[in-house]
């Protein structure tokens, strides 16, 4: 019973990098043009929000905006962030406690195949990140419980893994502080327990 539109946005996103073509001149595609991508998903949604008085629901979960694996002004355009304090691992769970309560109304081919961004062919998110396994918990860890990076490292987590995601962490603060507000789930909520400064020096060793 859910409305369901397409929208294409080939044309309008091919506008945009013409537009940037003088600025990028002998400069190789990158992040930059996949973002457009998302930024003119975002744009439309917001018309249609203000169009139609609707609420747009932002897709990114704790994880990813812990990791800033979301398009500032793209997929974090919106008024509610529905999975904003829901790690990634919980999101299958609980798709997966879905489909068992009576039909199976997510499909499994969304819950199975490789988390992606799909902004460029066969791309997945572990390209460039851990699994979201290792993610959730070094967030449930060093987030949720305060625990130091040395104590992640002692417990058995990958040193490569806790340095760069809680490096991710720091530096996409200014990425959440601008995301919308969503329900406390955990222990610590990004957006009212969670208070890092946008500028610090201090690094843990």
């Amino acid at each position: 019973g859910v409305q369901y539109d397409v929208m294409p946005i080939g044309d309008i996103a091919q506008t945009f990098e013409a537009t940037l073509a003088s600025a990028f001149t002998g400069m190789a595609a990158d992040t930059t043009e996949e973002n457009i991508q998302a930024r003119v998903r975002g744009t439309l949604l917001m018309a249609l929000s203000n169009k139609f008085g609707s609420l747009v629901l932002t897709t990114g979960n704790k994880s990813e905006l812990t990791t800033g694996y979301c398009t500032l002004y793209g997929d974090m355009a919106g008024g509610f962030a529905v999975l904003k304090d829901v790690p990634k691992t919980l999101v299958y769970r609980l798709a997966r406690w879905r489909n068992e309560q009576t039909s199976a109304v997510i499909p499994e081919r969304i819950i199975t195949r490789a988390p992606s961004a799909e902004l460029r062919p066969d791309q997945t998110d572990q390209d460039s990140l851990p699994p979201y396994g290792v993610i959730d918990a070094i967030i449930a860890a060093y987030v949720d419980h305060n625990q130091p990076m040395q104590a992640l490292v002692r417990s058995g987590l990958d040193q490569a893994a806790v340095d760069q995601v809680v490096r991710l962490l720091r530096i996409n603060e200014y990425k959440r502080r601008q995301s919308p507000p969503g329900p406390k789930v955990t222990v610590r909520a990004f957006g009212r327990d969670w208070r890092y400064p946008l500028s610090n020096a201090y690094r843990e060793g």
